[in-house]
């Protein structure tokens, strides 16, 4: 008999019954979530009973069970079946029989099958060898067959779980360490794993297995719903892709939402994002638990051994009991950190004494204690605080501001300390306008974090620069707010300076200091976009940040604040060559802060390596090059080496047309990355030569392997210079060999002339996909239109390119204001192509 006839004539449902009726379920009914979980889960066990019934007629000692997601009723549409066949080792030809009449209509349907066959010892054997067998099975669910069979397997198996704990466990803690090492933590991921990143549905189901132990058990607050709400999401991607995955995508995102009848997809990553929080904060909870009380266990004998002993001493010294005054037995020792806050166990909880519901400070002292201990909060403490503790004064008390700047200032152990205040509401409490940055996604490969934990590192980064700076304690509070506005419509710089202002004033700072956070917050993105975006040499950039910053303190803060908040962003937004630009910038304005002036473009003399190339290239009518590594200045600790910058490539050439195409398409070419780029005109002495060449003097990196030699790239350059070297067929060639994996559609490419940024030269900024040649295009489409380009400087950040051109005519004047216009249109249209 096939397999087909097997299913038609057992299941009951008529010929292609359960497919039919699966298919209604999923895609035409009302219900979702729970109830159309339980719904197909139920409708699986009707099938799969009917199946086990017609093939094990006359059968006995046999069952089958759920194990797994199934065996807990949590089939999404594309779920595995996780099944287990039971058996007490009757007729091994029957059962295997019996096993392919369910195996292979679940196969027919092309539904995941995760299957075995076992007696009960075989299946208990398997999971003390196995922990991922072990935890299914805790799961298990009977579905047909023989009631007692199973239900012996599961007592059997509960009570070996149970037995075995202080040694499972911490195999546990272990695999959930490892997976989230490989699969990063949900709450902050833009392309989450559902199921597999910490703070997911294997960690939910990890603290069942926790509670099952009878060891220790999880928070119970919210972690039902938040499980409930990463299966409807899961249930929701299933039914949009067609396909079993977990894995949340950037471009199916829209469509979850919609499936969800949420308002867009930054709404359904918020969502998944504060599930997330959940459990990974009930999982922290969990494991400290287990480990106080795995080590209770481990010195229980030790400590009835010492008792013992003390009691006897005691009996012989005093007489009687030997119990110590006051009778009673002796309770954990408490160790003081702060006026109401204690430790106890290695976690931080309130005094006796403590009075929350008097003492308005005591939540910001208990969490600055704690940050600076580096223990974890209590979860009983935190609760009794959010419970219980009076709302501060406005505006707060000194202590509350120093309480707050302490938990900012106190480094690593601030985050956590932070999310447990934040689990519990406290955090929106004290700073209502952090509720719309919580959980807030970032739509940016730059960034790692959320908007709420990025303003959390970058306090973590600050509290490493304190000692830079005259105010840490200004320092700190603008790492907490620089983004605070991003939670609202239109610029977040903008938008966060007037809620600086208020929070800040709310604090406790007096009005010179709210001028200085506002300051800060409003120009935090300044320094960095100054430094790699704008000519550094010329007057007006120096000029225009010395307006917006006002005083040396300032500047000195929004330095640090610049460094803070890039090293929190992540590894492609500060490089050793970015803060080299950015202290190069401070120092011009630190200058004209003291009243100097900044030094005119124009009159700036060239090095003497400069002049030896621009004579040579005179002389010999074509291009002259020279590579130059550059470091950083050396450390102050003898040990610690250089840091590389790139290579400093200087290039003179005979002034003529098509330069800046030719030099960036051959590095283009050799795979060379463009970090600045500066070109001018220099004017040598007339009993030299009479005309002018063209110095261009860039920093290059290699985009992997070592950089090319000098003459290769000279050579190739002449070419290009020819036009013998087909710079735009070399590029296809490249690309054709080496395809890019397509990802998701980038924004269109945006082309602005910055107003007033220089007196020299019109400023034409451009935002684009970084790609191969994508200098090389834009040099070309300014050399049609008939401009000069004094200088360019070259900003990558992930996967965007934001560089500004300072071009001018062929007189060497800026470009008047349509003509500025048209290029930058004609650039745009040139990049979208």
């Amino acid at each position: 008999m096939t397999s087909t006839g097997v299913r038609t004539e057992a299941e009951g449902f008529g010929p292609g019954g359960y497919a039919a009726a699966r298919l209604r379920l999923l895609h035409e009914g009302a219900q979702s979530g729970p109830p159309r979980r339980a719904a197909l889960a139920k409708l699986t066990d009707d099938w799969l009973a009917q199946l086990f019934t017609a093939g094990a007629e006359g059968l006995r000692g046999v069952s089958l069970v759920a194990v797994g997601g199934y065996g807990r009723g949590e089939l999404s549409p594309r779920s595995d079946l996780d099944l287990l066949l039971l058996h007490d080792d009757g007729d091994p030809q029957a059962v295997a029989a019996l096993a392919d009449r369910l195996w292979y209509p679940v196969w027919d349907l092309g539904l995941a099958l995760d299957h075995s066959v076992r007696t009960p010892a075989e299946a208990r054997k398997t999971a003390g060898e196995d922990l991922k067998v072990q935890l299914g099975l805790l799961d298990a669910r009977h579905l047909a067959g023989d009631l007692g069979l199973t239900a012996g397997l599961r007592t059997s198996v509960l009570a070996d779980w149970r037995n075995q704990a202080p040694k499972r466990l911490p195999e546990l803690r272990e695999l959930c360490a490892e997976r989230a090492e490989r699969q990063g933590e949900l709450q902050y991921l833009l392309e989450p794993d559902l199921k597999e990143a910490r703070g997911g549905l294997r960690d939910a189901t990890a603290l069942r297995a926790v509670a099952a132990s009878w060891l220790a058990d999880a928070p119970r607050e919210g972690l039902a719903d938040a499980r409930c709400r990463l299966l409807d999401v899961r249930d929701a991607l299933h039914l949009t892709t067609g396909r079993a995955t977990d894995r949340l995508s950037l471009q199916e995102q829209d469509q979850v939402a919609a499936e969800l009848g949420l308002l867009d997809a930054d709404t359904l990553l918020r969502q998944v994002y504060e599930a997330a929080r959940v459990i990974s904060y009930a999982s922290d909870v969990t494991w400290r638990e287990v480990g106080r009380v795995l080590k209770a266990r481990a010195v229980r004998p030790r400590l009835r051994k010492l008792a013992r002993e003390r009691s006897d001493f005691l009996r012989r010294a005093v007489g009687g009991d030997g119990r110590a005054p006051g009778g009673g037995r002796p309770v954990a020792e408490r160790s003081p950190l702060a006026e109401g806050v204690v430790e106890q166990e290695g976690e931080v909880v309130l005094a006796r004494t403590a009075r929350p519901e008097r003492d308005p400070v005591l939540p910001l002292r208990a969490a600055a204690a704690a940050a600076q201990a580096g223990l974890p909060l209590s979860l009983h403490a935190v609760r009794r605080l959010a419970a219980t503790a009076r709302p501060l004064p406005t505006p707060w008390p000194a202590e509350a501001r120093e309480q707050l700047v302490t938990l900012l200032g106190s480094g690593r152990p601030t985050v956590e300390v932070w999310e447990a205040l934040e689990a519990e509401g406290l955090i929106t409490r004290l700073l209502p306008d952090w509720e719309r940055v919580r959980c807030r996604p970032q739509r940016n490969a730059v960034h790692i974090w959320t908007v709420d934990r990025h303003l959390i590192e970058t306090a973590v980064r600050a509290s490493e620069l304190t000692r830079r700076v005259g105010r840490p304690d200004l320092l700190l509070v603008a790492a907490l707010l620089h983004d605070i506005g991003k939670g609202w419509p239109g610029d977040h710089s903008v938008a966060g300076e007037i809620i600086a202002r208020d929070v800040a004033g709310r604090i406790g700072f007096d009005r010179d200091d709210v001028a200085v956070l506002a300051t800060l917050v409003r120009h935090h993105l300044l320094l960095a976009e100054t430094a790699t975006r704008r000519d550094l040499e010329d007057p007006a950039t120096v000029r225009s940040v010395a307006e917006a910053v006002g005083s040396q303190g300032t500047l000195e803060l929004l330095h640090a604040l610049t460094e803070a908040d890039a090293l929190a962003t992540g590894p492609a937004a500060w490089s050793s060559w970015r803060g080299a630009l950015v202290t190069d910038l401070v120092k011009r304005v630190v200058a004209v802060l003291a009243g100097d002036e900044p030094a005119d473009p124009e009159a700036a003399t060239p090095t003497a390596e400069q002049e030896r190339l621009a004579i040579e290239a005179f002389r010999t009518g074509g291009p002259v090059l020279a590579l130059r590594a550059q470091t950083e200045p050396p450390s102050e600790e003898p040990a610690v080496e250089p840091e590389p910058l790139g290579v400093e490539l200087l290039i003179a050439v005979p002034d003529q047309p098509g330069v800046l195409p030719a030099v960036s398409g051959v590095l283009a070419v050799h795979r060379l990355t463009v970090r600045t780029a500066e070109l001018r005109a220099l004017d040598l002495p007339d009993a030299v030569h009479e005309g002018n060449v063209l110095l261009l003097d860039w920093r290059v990196a290699a985009e992997y392997g070592s950089l090319p030699q000098a003459a290769r790239l000279r050579a190739d350059l002449v070419r290009a210079l020819d036009g013998s070297l087909d710079v735009p067929a070399r590029l296809a060639e490249r690309d054709a060999a080496y395809p890019r994996r397509r990802g998701v559609e980038a924004p269109p490419p945006r082309v602005t002339v910055a107003p007033a940024a220089s007196r020299h030269a019109t400023v034409i900024e451009v935002r684009a996909q970084d790609a191969p040649g994508l200098l090389f295009r834009i040099g070309r489409a300014l050399e049609k239109c008939g401009v000069r380009v004094r200088s360019a400087h070259v900003s990558t950040l992930g996967a965007n390119a934001v560089d500004a051109f300072y071009v001018t005519t062929a007189t060497g004047a800026p470009l008047p204001g349509e003509e500025a216009a048209s290029v930058a249109r004609v650039l745009e249209e040139t990049l979208r192509k």
